[in-house]
């Protein structure tokens, strides 16, 4: 049995409830997400790709797209979604199966929150992209979405003294109620920390968007390219 097999993943026996629960944020994510890649051609790897329910965004930006997740059962789903000789992948983000520098763009969307070590598996995302390539990060913005963050009813957030408190967090902690999170728990990537595993795997943030226009943003926008 090889490790993969051994480990189970998050996901698994969740992907029909997930597909239709984050079926509006994905609609929702498509226009900044296109303006944050922005236009291109080759390869672009879709590094937790879920359902699939972003790689029709991502194709739209001009590229050819491989996506890659680590359950079975989200990947199951996202074949319903794959257009032409698209690919998909079953692997672990931390050690991807793909030689250095294969793809001109890599997008990593909503899984800061998945994942053991962020900063790994940017570290691997950028061993895959060609010098010059764009890696863009979409997901949870850590200062107004996390275990510390208490959503209340008027829209504002309150955030708790344990901003700093980094890693794992209990499905039953702050996180947004009916989500995704109450059902998983999540990991909590601080700012710095997020920032910093960018600079760490010679990345260049050359753009910043705090996406969707909402009061409070909840999403977190970062493209970053491959010196």
């Amino acid at each position: 049995m090889t490790a993969i097999e051994e480990r189970i993943p998050h996901y698994d026996g969740l992907a029909d409830w997930y597909d239709q629960h984050n079926a509006a944020t994905a609609h929702a994510d498509r226009d900044p997400l296109l303006e944050l890649l922005g236009p291109g051609d080759g390869l672009c790897l879709d590094l937790g790709c879920g359902t699939g329910q972003h790689l029709g965004t991502l194709r739209a930006s001009g590229r050819s797209v491989v996506g890659l997740d680590f359950s079975a059962d989200q990947l199951r789903l996202a074949r319903r979604r794959v257009v032409g000789g698209e690919a998909l992948v079953r692997s672990d983000a931390a050690a991807l199966p793909f030689r250095d520098g294969v793809f001109d763009a890599v997008a990593t969307l909503w899984l800061s929150s998945d994942v053991d070590e962020f900063a790994g598996v940017v570290r691997e995302a950028a061993r895959v992209l060609r010098p010059g390539g764009v890696l863009v990060y979409y997901g949870v913005h850590p200062c107004f979405n996390g275990p510390h963050t208490e959503m209340r009813d008027d829209g504002a957030r309150v955030v708790h003294p344990s901003y700093r408190a980094a890693g794992w967090s209990r499905p039953e902690s702050q996180w947004r109620e009916g989500g995704v999170r109450q059902r998983l728990g999540g990991r909590h990537v601080p700012l710095a920390d997020l920032l910093n595993a960018f600079a760490d795997a010679g990345l260049r943030i050359t753009r910043v968007s705090e996406a969707r226009n909402e009061p409070v943003p909840r999403a977190l926008g970062l493209r970053g390219e491959k010196l």
